[in-house]
């Protein structure tokens, strides 16, 4: 926290993961790690996160271990043997946490982290997510994340995750465009040749935003299939 109220900047980042299969083929957990460690944000959402044993040790654990973080964990999908979806890794204290089930009748289960901050005194506001496959399941989980934001007074709210909108003009987009302000196109999927905006960061108030980019690291597009986005907030 020291830094943080001398410089008045925190790092916020979104990572697909990909349950830590990188695009060798391989899993690899200690990749995973080291990119997030090249990150060094404060914050960082974590989608497609296997919750089970590497060594004895719950991944998301381990993860959090090597990284110098606390694990904060938001599965959807619960099997006898491991779960799997969203986290927060944080570096920041936390001063509150829920889960949101985003989850639509036949389709896969999905949800959102609400988690809050004291950041030297300020509230922040962070609602992590991945959201559906489906237009139609997209605009309603959109809806109700847009609730989710406007029911809670941070002084800094910043919504993040993989939304899975490919279509640049969809509703979904423009909804959270227009509510946050509208974000540039940040192509961070497929990894080796990025196409496709899916991961996202909206910062508000905007003002607090001071930069928003791609983590293009070799290592980076070797971990996963999606690369890190990573946004500056200025207190």
């Amino acid at each position: 926290m020291t830094e943080i109220k001398q410089q008045n900047t925190f790092t916020v980042a979104t990572y697909n993961i990909h349950a830590c299969i990188g695009t060798d083929g391989h899993f690899d957990p200690a990749r995973i790690a080291a990119v997030i460690r090249e990150i060094d944000a404060d914050i960082i959402a974590l989608q497609e996160v296997e919750h089970h044993c590497v060594d004895d040790l719950d991944l998301l654990e381990y993860l959090a271990y090597q990284t110098g973080h606390e694990a904060l964990a938001g599965p959807t999908l619960f099997r006898e043997t491991r779960h799997y979806g969203n986290a927060l890794l944080t570096r920041l204290p936390l001063t509150s946490f829920k889960h949101i089930d985003l989850s639509v009748d036949k389709c896969e289960p999905r949800g959102a982290i609400e988690a809050t901050f004291d950041v030297a005194g300020y509230e922040l506001q962070i609602i992590a997510t991945h959201l559906g496959l489906k237009p139609a399941e997209r605009r309603w989980q959109v809806k109700q994340l847009l609730q989710l934001k406007s029911q809670q007074e941070a002084h800094i709210t910043c919504l993040l995750g993989d939304v899975n909108e490919w279509l640049l003009w969809g509703r979904p987009l423009r909804w959270l465009h227009r509510h946050f302000n509208e974000q540039p196109h940040l192509a961070t999927f497929p990894t080796r040749w990025p196409i496709f905006a899916l991961d996202r960061i909206w910062v508000s108030p905007q003002r607090c935003q001071a930069e928003l980019f791609v983590h293009k690291s070799n290592l980076a597009q070797q971990a996963s299939d999606h690369l890190p986005l990573i946004a500056r907030i200025r207190i």
